[in-house]
């Protein structure tokens, strides 16, 4: 007979045997769960090191604003303003006074009187360079790393290699998106990892698009909670059965989640986005209530407190910095509207000790001429341009890098837009190299064959 027959079984087998099963059912309800733990494309990953920063803040400024007259000092610039060099037209002087400022003495033009007052947290990266001097390209290239093909958003690889805290909220919203959905896509990159815009851009006003910073494409007028959740288990269904067919669809795929994402961000979100319970002196900092900075001071509260939500990559942008004409007026107007939200978004950061683990970043998409165009303006330069980052792993106080005499061109320490990729994976916990994609049988990456990180302005 069988040693499991039933007429042998004693006391003992039968209890070996179905402890067994029982150890079984436990493994597959806990394997199930981890399953559709890993599932979920947006779900919490471990960075390849330990991250410096958790999070990254852009500061998008479109249209290129003139280095020279805001953050990269040229007193020889100033010297010999008026005198044609190179064969280019003359050069045009800058009509700010740069101060140094703080402990680390960096010197900042006087378009930024509240920024100044935090310089030794921010790391002046003055030997910036991109490939091509036009601002669709350039601004691609600046937010993709590619001005020839379609390829996934910085917020995306990010968004792609660490997943977000927060499963009721997106994981890369984009404020005030900038044109073409190129700047905040997924490309090749399942879509989930695609930015969210939020609001529009209208005369460098950021608009919510209801008072209490509800989002219209997500709320139903029609029905409740109970019911959308029948619909949309429906939806579910038919979009799974279709899935089922085909096998493998990532655009059904990214359908499916982006469903149950905005289902659950009808709750959230406008919580989140609802900047009337700040108290008074926040507002004040920031200058919301300000007809010159409560636009973009909006987009920079908010930024805060999607930072505090757990968003991990938050973009805001500002346009029209173009200046080929009436640069001294576009200047100060453009840098009026700015700098006090943005001088207390890295002050309330930092009190909220949040800053240490945020990285803040400011940058256009190339720089200025330091010759003169139109009488008063300047033209398009992507040979030497300059950002700031601070916070999240970066030296404060520092002036990296260096453009020539009168600001052409990156001479010293340059820095490519590739290698600043590179720098800001780096400071998330990502080695460039190793955050890949396959795609069309190839390992495609945000920094191509390209990249070094730039060890000089790490902390």
């Amino acid at each position: 007979m069988s040693p499991y027959s039933p007429f042998t079984l004693n006391r003992r087998q039968v209890l070996k045997t179905t402890s067994s099963g029982f150890g079984f059912l436990a493994f597959s309800a806990l394997s199930s769960l981890a399953a559709q733990k890993s599932q979920n494309p947006l779900a919490p990953k471990q960075p390849h090191f330990p991250a410096r920063a958790k999070r990254v803040i852009f500061l998008a400024m479109q249209g290129a604003p003139s280095h020279v007259d805001t953050f990269d000092y040229k007193p020889d610039l100033s010297r010999d303003s008026g005198k044609a060099t190179k064969g280019f037209a003359k050069l045009l002087g800058s009509p700010f006074e740069f101060k140094q400022h703080g402990e680390s003495g960096l010197y900042i033009s006087e378009l930024f009187p509240h920024l100044a007052a935090q310089a030794d947290d921010l790391c002046l990266v003055n030997s910036m360079h991109t490939d091509v001097p036009n601002h669709p390209q350039a601004t691609t290239q600046m937010n993709t790393g590619n001005f020839q093909f379609v390829r996934p958003s910085m917020g995306a690889w990010t968004l792609y290699g660490l997943g977000t805290e927060n499963d009721s909220l997106p994981g890369y919203i984009t404020l005030s998106p900038p044109n073409g959905a190129q700047n905040y896509g997924s490309a090749f990159l399942p879509a989930i990892y695609q930015g969210t815009p939020i609001g529009k851009q209208a005369r460098n006003r950021f608009i919510a698009e209801e008072d209490q910073g509800a989002v219209s494409n997500i709320a139903n007028p029609r029905l409740n909670s109970d019911l959308q959740r029948v619909q949309l288990d429906y939806i579910k269904s038919l979009n799974a059965e279709k899935l089922k067919r085909d096998q493998y669809h990532p655009d059904v795929e990214g359908i499916i989640e982006s469903y149950e994402l905005a289902f659950r961000m009808q709750d959230e979100l406008p919580d989140v986005l609802d900047i009337s319970s700040e108290p008074e002196s926040i507002r004040k900092l920031y200058g919301i209530d300000d007809r010159t900075t409560g636009a973009f001071a909006k987009q920079c509260l908010s930024a805060r407190r999607l930072a505090e939500a757990g968003v991990r990559f938050i973009q805001l942008n500002h346009g029209n910095w173009d200046h080929h004409r009436n640069l001294k007026d576009g200047l100060t107007n453009n840098c009026a509207e700015i700098d006090k939200p943005i001088a207390a978004l890295l002050q309330d950061l930092k009190q909220r000790d949040m800053l240490k683990d945020t990285l803040v970043i400011w940058s256009g998409e190339f720089g200025r001429t330091p010759h003169g165009q139109n009488n008063n303006g300047r033209d398009h330069n992507n040979r030497g341009y300059s950002l700031w980052m601070a916070g999240g792993g970066v030296k404060g106080g520092l002036r990296y890098g260096a453009t020539d005499e009168y600001g052409y061109q990156a001479v010293e320490d340059k820095v490519h837009i590739h290698d600043w990729h590179a720098t800001v994976l780096h400071l998330l916990g990502l080695n460039h190299t190793d955050l890949t994609y396959r795609y069309a049988g190839r390992d495609f990456r945000l920094t191509d064959v390209h990249g070094h990180v730039v060890d000089g302005i790490l902390s």
